[in-house]
């Protein structure tokens, strides 16, 4: 089973200090992508939740279908997993903070983590609900590289960096390239990570969308020839009028990862993958 050795040191260290600290937390709160909530479910997940209680918060609620989303609260409902989703951006966690008062103890602030694995919006959560500008905050999987505790009212939070399971299919991180929290250049390159990524979207409908942002008609064709127009459409081009294949690639990610196409959700709850089947 084709299997990613995408491990940075600060990853493994950044893993080290939270199995240290977990005894000390009073909860911790797991942030997924809610375009998909189980591709990026942390590796770690499981093994804190034997510890501590492990609640869900599902970021980018405004890149993902409406109606995939609240299935996927119902779904974590159903299981008896507490769970929200936000649109960070708006910077509306109310109903986050009103939950997390309740769990307060009665002598001291509320302590947690904030745990995921890279780019889902760890970060930008953590400013958001201590209240500060206070964790770095980027694009690229990674940034938060060590493990920091910030002050908030009446919360103690701990940051960590985006944690992966080296351990996951090829077919996993290829996925997560797509949403930003995996490095194409890992698994094949932007152009064959944009490929699979024009695959999917033809095969699951999504390919509307393209074609109402960029007047790319869904045709029968090989992949390629699919990336090409789109590298011509995007002025990806190298001497000769070549389509530079490296940044057509990268451009259509990015487009998808940032919700420049439009409200796309990868997954559903109870649907399986080959690799996890085999």
């Amino acid at each position: 089973m084709p299997r990613t050795v995408w491990y940075p040191g600060h990853m493994a260290k950044g893993k080290r200090k939270l199995e240290e600290l977990v005894q000390k937390l009073d909860l911790i709160l797991e942030v997924r992508d809610a375009r998909a909530p189980h591709l990026t479910s942390s590796p770690m997940s499981d093994q804190l939740s034997r510890i501590c209680p492990v609640y869900i918060v599902l970021s980018r609620a405004d890149l993902a279908e409406e109606g995939a989303t609240k299935a996927w609260l119902q779904f974590f409902s159903s299981i008896k997993q507490k769970a929200w989703a936000f649109n960070f951006l708006e910077g509306r966690i109310q109903l986050l903070r009103r939950d997390l008062a309740k769990l307060r103890p009665a002598h001291r602030e509320l302590r947690l983590a904030v745990v995921g694995i890279p780019n889902v919006g760890k970060s930008l959560f953590l400013n958001l609900l201590v209240g500060k500008k206070r964790a770095p905050v980027g694009g690229v999987p990674g940034i938060t590289r060590g493990v920091s505790w910030y002050k908030g009212q009446d919360i103690l939070a701990v940051d960590s960096p985006g944690i992966l399971d080296p351990r996951s299919h090829n077919e996993v991180h290829r996925r997560l390239a797509w949403l930003g929290c995996s490095k194409a250049e890992v698994i094949g390159g932007t152009d064959v990570v944009a490929l699979s990524l024009i695959e999917h979207l033809k095969e699951r409908g999504h390919w509307h969308l393209v074609e109402k942002k960029w007047n790319i008609e869904n045709v029968e064709e090989e992949p390629l020839v699919t990336l090409e127009k789109i590298g011509h459409r995007l002025g990806c081009l190298v001497s000769g009028g070549r389509v530079d294949l490296l940044l057509a690639g990268q451009r259509f990610l990015d487009a998808f990862s940032t919700g420049k196409l439009g409200r796309i959700t990868l997954e559903w709850p109870g649907e399986r993958y080959p690799w996890e089947i085999e």
